[in-house]
Order: structure tokens, then sequence, then C-alpha cells
């Protein structure tokens, strides 16, 4: 099976056995599911979370509990805004009286503070939360298909904020785990932890990209994303 074929069959069993939640159809995204809080607590229990101190978390809904139990617990959260067209945000607890709002997309926006490269390369960021359609128990991983959890890895990465260990997780229900080799590419990113709502997964991972694969990206995701597109101005100047 190719990555398109896996999401499929992964959306329609979600849809047919009713784990899927709004919004609906969980087609096309990365999909919210029943027991998404209880994945987001058993997150908490690792020492990674437990230790990190700035964690960036994808913005998709099933990833809404993640978000705001990072504010509560005093993290410094940042968000990617969808399709990376913003950059990346900034939520700083101590600045935000109302976490719940602020771990939405909209509320992320309104308290949430647009960082330019720059500040991003001041930070260092200790953990990485993302979303999924698929994985499996060797970390490989499939998204919803655009590639954007891949291009924020390596824009990091060419930041040097982030190093190709840093410890990743991701939330998904007990469906989207399988049993089987998944399709990988080069820029292709494997997990360290699998949270479902009722157990860890600690993913025996292979290697990961060094950087962004500037020759398999096309001119339209450069004019899509401001960020990319400064950071190959910059690359460029430097070389």
């Amino acid at each position: 099976m190719n990555k398109d074929e896996i999401r499929k069959r992964i959306w329609d069993e979600m849809l047919k056995r009713g784990v899927a939640r709004f919004p609906l159809p969980p087609h096309n995204r990365i999909p919210n599911f029943i027991g998404a809080e209880s994945a987001s607590s058993l997150l908490t229990r690792l020492r990674e979370w437990r230790n990190a101190e700035i964690v960036k978390i994808n913005p998709d809904s099933p990833q809404k509990p993640v978000r705001l139990k990072a504010l509560k617990s005093g993290k410094l959260l940042i968000m990617p805004t969808p399709r990376i067209k913003e950059g990346f945000l900034l939520l700083n607890p101590k600045k935000i009286s109302d976490f719940s709002r602020a771990s939405t997309i909209k509320g992320a926006f309104e308290l949430g503070e647009r960082l330019t490269l720059e500040e991003i390369k001041e930070m260092v960021i200790d953990l990485i939360v993302e979303g999924s359609v698929a994985v499996n128990s060797f970390g490989e991983r499939i998204g919803k298909g655009m590639g954007y959890g891949e291009l924020e890895f390596g824009i990091l990465l060419e930041l040097g904020v982030i190093d190709r260990d840093v410890p990743i997780a991701t939330t998904v229900h007990e469906i989207q785990v399988l049993d089987e080799s998944l399709p990988q590419e080069p820029y292709d990113v494997p997990v360290d932890y699998i949270i479902t709502p009722k157990r860890t997964i600690r993913a025996s991972r292979g290697e990961r990209p060094d950087g962004i694969y500037w020759n398999l990206l096309d001119q339209q995701k450069l004019e899509e994303i401001p960020v990319l597109k400064e950071l190959a101005g910059n690359l460029r100047i430097r070389d």
C-alpha cells in the first residue's frame, strides 16, 4: 500500500468505528479522536515531558489537550501556524490568562507572539509533539500528506534550535497504530514515542534527515511559506 491508500484506510476505519471526533469527516486532516485527552495525560508521564521547558506542538485538533497541558504546566509553547504560512507562534503562559482559549488555533493567534527567525534561533526546543494519521512501532509516521511536519523539523534543525535526536512524540488512537511497515521518504521524520489513550509505545526508530532537502522542495512551497523563503535566502547568503 502507498501512503494515500493507508491514509484512506485509517480515515475510513475511524469513521466506521465511531472513534473520529469533530471536525468531521476525518479525511484529509490529522484526525481528531475519542480519547485524545487520555492520550495527552499519558504523554505528561514521560520524563522528556516533565523535563522540557520549551515544547513545539502542532496546531491540529487532537493535540489541543497537549497544548493546554503544556501551558498549564508552565512550559513555553511554540506552535507552527497552519501550513506554516505565518511562521511560528510563541505562547508564554506567564503572559496568558486564558489557557483554554490559547490552546486553540484562533486563540493562539490572538494571545501568542509571532516569532522571527532570529527570535527562534535564541531558543532550544526540548520536545516535539506531532499529530499523525498512521504510525508503527519502528517510529515510522504518515501525516496528512502535505509535508509540513517534516518542513517544520527541517527549519528548526537548520536554525540550530533542535538536533536530529530531539525527542518526538505523537498522540493517536489505537486504530492508527499499525503492525506493518510504512512507506517512507528520505525527508520523513520518525518518532520516539507513540501515545494512545491506553498505552505508551517506545519506538525503535531509525535515522532522521539532517536538514531540509532543498533539491526536493518545489518553488510553490517556497512562495507559500515566507519563513522558508527567508531561510533559503539566509543560507544562500551564508554560503
